[in-house]
């Protein structure tokens, strides 16, 4: 099975896909691991701030690696903010079944009140160089990730009022479970 965690930027994506990575025993790929690789192999001109830009130049590439996975009958959990609401289109349906897919969000209120902690937790998993947080952007970024959640029939997990991880690990196992 593939599991992919997509979502906007500073939600826990890599610190759910790692404590799912311990529960279920499979490997996660951070697609910010292969936009690094991208750019600094000066194989785009892409560069980190363009970041939906991004998306569309990595899926493709993501879509491929998870289709090798599947046919070699491997498990994998796949998280960034780079995994589209469309991305049932690269796909068809003898790997659809092997794919379950979900995205993490963020209320405005919460955002808005917790807002030093997402900078104080940004790099509990990877290290974030020079990470700004700009809460009008995480604002939008959260809600366009629900409104495309929505229209492409892709769970949401919102954190709304306390980032209980333990909590949100059930939310992500009952999904991928479904």
């Amino acid at each position: 099975m593939i599991i992919l965690i997509g979502g906007s930027s500073h939600v826990g994506k890599t610190f759910l896909a790692q404590k799912m990575m311990e529960e279920l025993k499979i490997p996660y790929l951070s697609l910010d691991h292969l936009k690094m690789m991208f750019i600094r192999g000066r194989l785009t001109d892409l560069t980190v701030e363009d970041d939906y830009e991004m998306r569309y130049f990595l899926w493709p590439y993501a879509a491929e690696l998870i289709k090798t996975a599947i046919e070699n009958d491997q498990n994998m959990i796949v998280e960034g903010c780079y995994i589209p609401s469309e991305w049932r289109e690269q796909f068809d349906d003898s790997y659809l079944k092997d794919i379950k897919c979900f995205f993490i969000t963020m209320s405005e209120d919460y955002l808005r009140q917790n807002i030093s902690k997402l900078t104080e937790y940004g790099s509990v998993i990877e290290k974030r160089l020079d990470d700004e947080v700009d809460l009008e952007r995480l604002i939008n970024c959260s809600r366009e990730f629900k409104e495309e959640a929505g229209e492409h029939d892709i769970p949401v997990i919102e954190i709304t009022d306390k980032y209980d991880i333990e909590d949100i690990l059930t939310r992500a196992l009952n999904i991928v479970n479904s």
